[in-house]
């Protein structure tokens, strides 16, 4: 097996020795460049971690920030810069705008100290995505024609009972498996189903899938887990949506309590009169209803007096980012008031430890994160949960 790799671009060629030798001590590849042509030639899919000077003479790292997210590189990156933090705090906030992870930032000069913390990260590689479907120009028929083939899969992101330790659940998030551009996020294609007025077929595909492969993977052995599906705001004026809804959990001996429907802050003040109509009958059929995204919009007190949820979820970019106070305020007001209102409250995003004993101690029910799984196909999460049980019980014994 190849050691691990790190990039790092910075015109200062004397802290990229430092870092190169540093990695080299951990036994860590290391690639240092200056120049962004080089940079992207570099980046490769065993790079595990991107160090990224944001200050620089021919391109700035705001710009290689913003070429990354075109590329949707999903390479944990951590961001360096001279200038005060609150430079680093809106590059940061910039980055994750782009859909990019980013795993810290160092304010120069660091100590080798602070470097090490981040370099503990290159073993555990994530995969680069260059997926440049985004940039593709989609035709209607391919969507139509995606549909007939059924060249949609799911993936599945664990979700931990904070207490317990326990995976009680999982969310199932679409992906296209184009046959030339590969693996296809849904960023690059809901909004065309939508615009299509195909968004309910599609959603119809996901929920079957998705409840056919979660009671397989209940029939290995595994206890009953929760299943979250997202739903499309555009679905939630469908009034016949809650009828549709259960008789495909009951095709699949899926008790509706046990099937949890995400929904979109931000979609949910869309025909308010017919979305309460439709939330209101799934909750009366045993469905449960999350309100996605907390924090994002702009009605949210109104959403949560008006619908009829069971959770809300806490958005990634608030709890990724909790070491800045305004962040973590958002966070820990958001547990407090859901659990005011009696809701069960899930943590996005939750990517390290020191997130996870602060949800802890504040009492939050779910953590969903890097920390625990990235979204995986079926047959891998099956082996990551039976890896991950195992660990448990050996750890408590």
């Amino acid at each position: 097996m190849s050691p691990p790799k790190i990039l790092v671009i910075d015109d200062n060629s004397e802290l990229g020795d430092i870092v190169a030798s540093a990695a080299r001590h951990k036994g860590i590849a290391c690639v240092v460049t200056v120049n962004a042509d080089a940079f992207f030639a570099a980046l490769t899919p065993d790079v595990s971690l991107i160090l990224l000077d944001l200050v620089m003479p021919k391109i700035d790292g705001i710009e290689l920030l913003r070429m990354l997210g075109m590329q949707q590189c999903a390479t944990p990156i951590v961001l360096m810069s001279g200038m005060g933090g609150r430079v680093l705090e809106t590059a940061t906030s910039l980055a994750k705008s782009h859909g990019l992870i980013v795993a810290g930032h160092l304010r120069k000069p660091f100590r080798i100290a602070e470097l090490e913390v981040f370099l503990q990260l290159a073993p555990e590689p994530q995969k680069v995505v260059l997926n440049n479907a985004s940039n593709v120009v989609l035709q209607d028929d391919e969507l139509s024609r995606a549909l007939l083939h059924e060249e949609f899969v799911l993936h599945y992101q664990p979700q931990i009972e904070i207490a317990t330790g326990e995976v009680v659940g999982v969310e199932a998030l679409v992906r296209w498996q184009h046959p030339l551009h590969g693996l296809v996020y849904p960023d690059s294609f809901i909004a065309r189903f939508e615009g299509l007025e195909l968004i309910g077929q599609l959603g119809a595909v996901v929920a079957a899938r998705a409840l056919s492969e979660i009671a397989d993977l209940s029939s290995n052995g595994n206890d009953q887990l929760l299943l979250s599906i997202n739903v499309s705001p555009f679905t939630l004026l469908d009034l016949s949506f809650p009828d549709t809804m259960f008789a495909l959990a009951r095709k699949h001996n899926k008790r509706p309590e046990e099937v949890v429907l995400e929904i979109t802050e931000t979609g949910l003040i869309q025909e308010l009169s017919q979305t309460l109509d439709v939330l209101t009958r799934l909750r009366m059929k045993g469905f449960q209803i999350s309100i996605d995204d907390f924090g994002t919009g702009y009605a949210m007190m109104q959403q949560l007096r008006d619908i009829p949820a069971t959770e809300i979820k806490i958005d990634r970019s608030f709890v990724m980012n909790m070491d800045r106070q305004s962040d973590r305020v958002m966070v820990l007001k958001t547990i407090e008031i859901g659990h005011e209102l009696g809701l069960k409250v899930v943590a996005e995003g939750v990517e390290t430890a020191d997130h996870l004993d602060v949800l802890r101690s504040h009492s939050c029910d779910l953590a969903q994160g890097y920390l625990f799984s990235k979204p995986l196909p079926p047959t891998d999460f099956s082996a990551w949960l039976t890896k991950y049980r195992a660990a448990k019980e050996f750890t408590s014994n």
